[in-house]
């Protein structure tokens, strides 16, 4: 048994949804025990680290185009951004492509080693099977759902966002289901009795609610409105502030209470590889037809973001940590509690990554 650490906080966000002054005792990477302290330094907030599961690239590090080379030294200064983030689990995101590169791509990723740096929670196919809202996605990429395709891969996906229109989809989804794998409803504008279908057969998830989807019109409700008003189903959020109004971002935390969860859609804007984009300060890439092409955002950003819109502290940061983390069956991290994982982030007042651990080990 290894030595224990000892990391205290005046002002600590536990599994419970409190905020008290501990002393946690981690021993072999897990928290044994959280305990009352009076003598806590009054310095930052301590969290779970973030869980992301929707991370396409960061800066210049592209998730695709270091997959495709099997670019070793490319990953490494990937984990190290996203640590710098205070990422401390994530789902590499693959948007939709040629058909015949995922399979190496994905071997590529799922055989990464954590290393030191985060979790890696496993792929997150952003396509190729999308519906007919394809924002900034290759049109000659997307595909109608193939089953064949799904069970010819080397690794099952964590998270499939496909679209529901198609008269396929209902099979492939519960396919998917059925084999553990997340399915998410994303890039899709359906009918309400085919949305209704979609979760009767396994989806669980909604990607990036509002954009790329129908919206909340009065007179023509669509995919945002349902699942805004449905418990089963747990919403992806780019809180960024451009993605969506504030406003908005208060509305959705409103109608859906533990069922956001925070993503960033962070691509890699400076690489080239998502297209001809600008990225103008405080608002997100683009193409140069003006459609958002992911996200230049952190978590840090998008928590600040709830808080101003009015979202309570305690909300926004279980939707940057336990709700994603549930969303894909990880019961061992996204909370401080006995028995989970040590991977912990000391925020300052801005939100902003200032200490952080892994399993009980200081890596920031």
């Amino acid at each position: 048994m290894a030595d224990p650490n000892i990391i205290e906080c005046a002002r600590t966000v536990l599994a419970d949804g409190s905020i008290a002054s501990v002393r946690l005792t981690v021993i072999d990477g897990l928290i044994a025990s959280i305990e009352p302290s009076a003598n806590a330094a009054d310095d930052g907030l301590l969290v779970p680290a973030f869980v992301d599961v929707q991370v396409n690239g960061v800066d210049d590090l592209d998730v695709w185009s270091i997959a495709r080379r099997s670019d070793e030294d490319g990953w490494k200064r990937l984990e190290s951004a996203l640590l710098d983030r205070g990422v401390g689990a994530w789902c590499p995101t693959l948007v939709t492509a040629p058909i015949d590169d995922y399979a190496d791509a994905m071997r590529f990723i799922t055989t990464r080693s954590d290393g030191g740096g985060p979790r890696n929670l496993g792929v997150h196919l952003e396509g190729p099977f999308l519906g007919s809202a394809r924002g900034a996605h290759r049109s000659d990429f997307v595909r109608d759902p193939d089953t064949e395709f799904l069970a010819g891969l080397p690794v099952r996906p964590m998270i499939v966002t496909l679209g529901c229109e198609h008269p396929g989809a209902p099979a492939l989804i519960e396919q998917l289901a059925r084999t553990g794998v997340v399915v998410s409803l994303g890039h899709t504008r359906p009918v309400r009795d085919s949305y209704e279908d979609a979760v009767s057969r396994g989806a669980t998830m909604v990607t990036h609610l509002f954009n790329a989807m129908g919206g909340v019109a009065h007179r023509d409700p669509g995919l945002a409105t349902w699942v805004l008003r449905d418990p089963r189903v747990v919403a992806g959020l780019i809180a960024d502030g451009v993605h969506v109004h504030p406003d908005v971002i208060a509305l959705a935390f409103d109608c859906k209470p533990g069922r956001i969860a925070l993503v960033t859609d962070s691509v890699a804007w400076r690489s080239g590889r998502v297209g001809d984009v600008t990225v103008v300060e405080g608002d997100a890439p683009r193409l140069s037809d003006g459609t958002l092409a992911g996200s230049s955002a952190t978590m840090s950003r998008c928590i600040r973001t709830c808080l101003g819109a009015g979202v309570p502290l305690v909300e926004a940061v279980r939707a940057a940590t336990i709700v994603p983390a549930r969303a894909v069956g990880r019961l061992d991290i996204g909370a401080i509690e006995v028995g989970a994982r040590a991977d912990l982030l000391r925020l300052g007042d801005d939100m902003e990554p200032r200490e952080m651990w892994l399993s009980g080990r200081r890596v920031r």
